[in-house]
């Protein structure tokens, strides 16, 4: 959130939560798009941000200001952990001759249809889907950088303690995320 954002400015000013309930309930939905796109699975990102509200609980007595960097390194610790245990069952299931399984994804993409306008709905379901599946090609570091700098709109510092990584890295992850996606949606614009 940029500070000095306000009326005049091209950022809306966001009123910071003033209980953690109220700064879960903002970033739930942001926090589901960012774990289905490292994990690709709706049920494991469920799982991934469940596990991460509840050890948020634990800090409720932090002061405000220090929820948005801890929540982002606690759903991303999260979103590792299931990760390492996909892959260690893959690994596991693997010795017993039934190999891996052929893909963890159910269904797609659960789309609802409220807009009146059915062609505008496609061309953002086709974008959408589009950017998507761009972003989940990224490297996790390049997407987890790309997801938190620009979607989520932390700033340098906070997207770096959240990914634990220097400032520096954070500028080149995002550097090369953005150069892969556009590469990647140029013939589509």
């Amino acid at each position: 959130m940029n500070p000095d954002a306000g009326p005049d400015s091209a950022t809306p000013f966001v009123a910071p939560a003033t209980t953690l309930d109220a700064f879960m309930a903002a970033v739930g939905t942001r926090a589901f798009r960012f774990a289905e796109a490292g994990l690709r699975s709706r049920d494991d990102a469920l799982d991934a941000v469940q596990d991460a509200m509840m050890k948020m609980l634990a800090y409720r007595e932090r002061p405000a200001a220090e929820w948005t960097p801890l929540f982002w390194s606690i759903l991303r610790s999260c979103i590792v952990d299931i990760q390492r245990r996909r892959t260690f069952r893959l690994r596991w299931l693997a010795f017993d001759g039934s190999g891996p399984p052929s893909g963890d994804r159910e269904g797609g993409i659960d789309w609802a249809d409220e807009g009146p306008d059915p062609v505008r709905v496609h061309d953002g379901r086709e974008a959408y889907g589009r950017f998507a599946l761009a972003l989940q090609t990224l490297p996790r570091r390049q997407r987890e950088a790309f997801s938190l700098r620009v979607l989520e709109e932390l700033d340098v510092a906070d997207t770096a303690r959240a990914m634990g990584c220097s400032e520096g890295s954070v500028k080149t992850h995002l550097s090369r995320a953005r150069d892969a996606l556009q590469k990647q949606l140029e013939d589509w614009r």
